[in-house]
């Protein structure tokens, strides 16, 4: 068995990955993690020497604490950030909630925003391109936005909109062509090679 597929085969290993990956500049001991995941302690420790031996997670110990952090060298970091950002939070409340949404060809989260760093100011977080139902994702934001306790930077447009723009080279959509996303909604090469579905 593959390491990879040893680190996705557990509930309690899931939990732990995600705890990593939605606060990836934290240090965790054992009892913290064990408490913010609501798991055994010994299952948890099982799971934090799994990551260990990966690669995955590294160990710095302070006084007579052991600190576990991300290793963002790991051979696997962003496959999995990836996995992380499209399976919980905004990136599952969007495709659990994608028929109320509209009728949405892509949705890509900017790379700074699926790794929870903080933004640059003019940075964009979130792309919605489609027929969009503005209240439902004004909704669905808002409340993101409570629980990040800051304000996210999103666009919509059509996908009219959009191969118009893309035809004109426009700036703001080669940044989005050229940059580091991370696509919740649609295929990665359609995006990029193919002309978009247009009413």
């Amino acid at each position: 068995m593959s390491c990879l597929n040893d680190l996705l085969i557990s509930k309690v290993r899931v939990k732990v990955l995600e705890l990593f990956y939605k606060n990836p500049e934290e240090m965790y001991y054992v009892r913290e993690i064990t408490r913010l995941v609501k798991e055994e302690i010994n299952a948890v420790r099982r799971e934090l020497e799994r990551m260990l031996d990966c690669g995955l997670l590294k160990s710095e110990q302070r006084g007579n604490r052991l600190y576990y952090y991300l290793n963002k060298r790991y051979l696997y970091h962003q496959e999995l950030q990836r996995v992380v950002a499209k399976s919980t939070g905004l990136g599952k409340k969007i495709r659990r909630n994608r028929r109320k949404l509209g009728s949405l060809s892509f949705v890509m989260f900017s790379g700074t925003f699926a790794s929870r760093q903080a933004p640059r100011v003019d940075e964009l977080d979130i792309l919605f391109i489609g027929d969009v139902v503005l209240a439902e994702l004004e909704e669905l934001i808002r409340a993101e936005q409570k629980e990040l306790g800051r304000e996210i930077n999103y666009a919509v447009l059509s996908a009219d909109e959009f191969e118009f723009r893309k035809t004109r080279r426009d700036p703001f959509v080669m940044e989005v062509l050229y940059g580091v996303r991370v696509m919740i909604i649609g295929d990665e090469n359609e995006f990029c090679h193919r002309d978009l579905p247009t009413s």
